[in-house]
């Protein structure tokens, strides 16, 4: 059975790496990752793991190959310095929107990558808010998919009035998610219904849902290029919205996000660190970035001493 409680980390998530650390009230792992020339990545343990439970944390975000070759070396080495039992701590799984065949001769990438991670020799996986649940059925080892809602209802419920405040779903696919977050926050939801009219056209943005003289909160998993997002919050004070803001778990913003963000009608966005925010923040005015790292050392505490964490998935 793994005896001491270690933590260890590429370079994606070094800074939220070390909150869960801190908040563990643990030492986070030596761990040197550096890169030939040609670019090839090399990883080194730089203290004993034998026996260990240990916890990989790195989210497979942009450079998003690198980090995947990074998490696999690193559980590598764990194995082959005999380690105990070691469990991926993934924020933000990359790859994770090829999870199905939408057109002919293409790969399912998700289930790529997650055969990689199983096969290197991960013996738990721990991540959060996947972009599909099924995911989880990719792999044959122990899932647990947390959900950063907790997190973020802490801080609209403290910023927000709840009488006041639609929850709005940037599409037909979040409806579930807006509502499970309205539930809590005991207010209404509203819809936006995308469409292209014709081909070549731009796409129009139905809303359903009185959302007049509201402060509204689009909610979305992820945030990538904010261009379905700055659409909707543009759609949204056309309807009469008194205020527009969004949050979302995952903020991938690349491409021209940010300008999109700046440029847009949201007064605020609401995101988390699974992906490293510190240049991005600097650049956005608009972005509040919310910690993961109590919900994560929390979860990572339960599964060392091997007790539910059942009340996690709130």
């Amino acid at each position: 059975m793994p005896q001491d409680l270690k933590l260890f980390t590429g370079a994606s998530n070094r800074e939220l790496a070390r909150e869960v650390a801190a908040h563990l009230n643990l030492a986070l792992g030596d761990t040197t990752v550096s890169t030939f020339s040609d670019g090839e990545i090399m990883v080194r343990l730089n203290e004993n793991a034998r026996g260990s439970d240990a916890f990989v944390i790195q989210s497979t975000c942009t450079p998003v190959n690198d980090s995947i070759m990074q998490l696999l070396l690193i559980i590598d080495a764990l194995k082959r310095a005999s380690a105990g039992r070691i469990t991926a701590v993934i924020p933000y799984y990359g790859y994770a929107r090829q999870d199905r065949k939408v057109q002919p001769r293409v790969p399912i990438s998700a289930k790529m990558v997650a055969d990689l991670i199983t096969a290197v020799g991960t013996n738990r996986v721990l991540t959060v808010d996947l972009h599909a649940g099924q995911i989880q059925g990719f792999f044959n080892i122990p899932v647990d998919n947390l959900y950063a809602a907790p997190v973020l209802l802490d801080y609209i419920k403290k910023k927000y009035v709840s009488d006041n405040l639609v929850i709005v779903s940037p599409d037909a696919g979040g409806v579930e998610r807006a509502r499970a977050f309205a539930k809590r926050l005991n207010c209404s939801i509203a819809i936006i219904d995308k469409r292209r009219e014709k081909a070549n056209e731009c796409e129009v943005m139905n809303v359903i849902g009185d959302v007049v003289n509201k402060d509204t909160l689009l909610l979305d998993d992820m945030v990538d290029t904010a261009g379905t997002i700055a659409q909707a919050a543009h759609a949204l004070i056309e309807q009469g919205a008194k205020r527009v803001s969004a949050a979302c778990t995952h903020a991938v913003l690349s491409g021209a996000a940010i300008e999109r963000i700046n440029n847009s009608a949201m007064e605020e966005l609401i995101v988390t660190n699974t992906i490293p925010m510190d240049s991005k923040a600097a650049l956005c005015g608009k972005l509040t970035v919310l910690s993961i790292a109590s919900l994560l050392g929390d979860a990572i505490k339960r599964i060392h001493e091997e007790s539910s964490i059942s009340s996690l998935f709130v």
